[in-house]
């Protein structure tokens, strides 16, 4: 193994994935922090988050605070400072999922280190994949920077471009990145670690922002402009999906193509209903 001492910090399956690539690469960590079980599923029963799990299988000490900071008991700045075996060289921070104090972050002897799924300083925030996509961009990629308190404000240590294919949708590019986003982050650790990678600035007058996505996002106007839609249907391919409404009821688009300019839906999901063909459902609902 490596031996670069360092913790990471991340919840959900994207961040057990970049784990998998740094495990693959001699590269573990010493301690991981993820967020608390929470209940999921039909049944709402309590799971553990895909990084807990790796840590588990892995044997690797993991805390799941629910408070970074505050509260009766000792808060995790302390304990990260005072209760661990050796002092720690680096934070690894992949979708946490919580804003983290700027003392935390700061806190080991290297600072904290992110990636991040665009070419910062663009789309910071929370939805930067399906944005790219939504936007129509022709080119996207990963960003490690080294982290600040204002988000995904920070220096960048390093990035790689790739393509945005014309049909991608969004969990097939997200996957992409993460391979990328990992590899990229084994590639650059050693230097990292041994100070000989300077951190540039990012220049802020080229920044943009992307929220939170919302459910009500996925809304879709048949009438609109077919490459607007068609990008709307390829970033919200898995949540929350394209939709319009008929007789009050949702219909989720399941399938659909851009062919010569014109948005073609294939199938739709009829609220209470199962998946049929565009075709059919237009007979049967006469929709135009």
């Amino acid at each position: 193994m490596n031996k670069i001492n360092f913790i990471f910090w991340g919840t959900p399956d994207v961040a057990s994935e970049t784990l998998e690539i740094l495990k693959q690469a001699g590269f573990l960590p010493s301690f991981i922090v993820t967020s608390p079980d929470a209940k999921k599923g039909r049944g709402l029963q309590m799971q553990a988050s895909p990084v807990a799990i790796f840590a588990q299988k892995n044997n690797i000490p993991c805390l799941k605070p629910e408070k970074l900071e505050g509260g009766k008991r000792p808060n995790l700045f302390e304990f990260l400072r005072f209760d661990l075996e050796e002092p720690i060289d680096l934070f690894v921070v992949v979708a946490y999922g919580k804003i983290m104090p700027e003392k935390i972050i700061n806190s080991p002897k290297l600072g904290s280190i992110n990636i991040h799924y665009s070419l910062l300083p663009k789309y910071r925030g929370a939805s930067p994949v399906e944005s790219a996509i939504l936007n129509g961009d022709k080119v996207t990629g990963v960003t490690i920077q080294k982290m600040e308190l204002a988000l995904d404000s920070g220096p960048i240590i390093a990035q790689e471009k790739t393509e945005i294919s014309p049909d991608e949708k969004a969990p097939d590019l997200r996957e992409r990145l993460i391979k990328i986003g990992g590899e990229l982050l084994v590639k650059i650790l050693p230097e990292y670690a041994a100070g000989k990678i300077k951190p540039a600035p990012q220049n802020g007058s080229f920044a943009s922002v992307c929220r939170k996505i919302k459910k009500e996002d996925g809304l879709i106007n048949l009438d609109d402009d077919a490459v607007k839609n068609y990008n709307k249907f390829r970033a919200y391919a898995v949540w929350p999906r394209t939709f319009f409404f008929k007789n009050n009821k949702r219909i989720i688009i399941t399938d659909a193509e851009l062919v010569n300019g014109e948005f073609v839906i294939k199938k739709v999901l009829p609220e209470g209903k199962k998946e049929i063909k565009w075709q059919d459902f237009n007979l049967r609902y006469s929709v135009d």
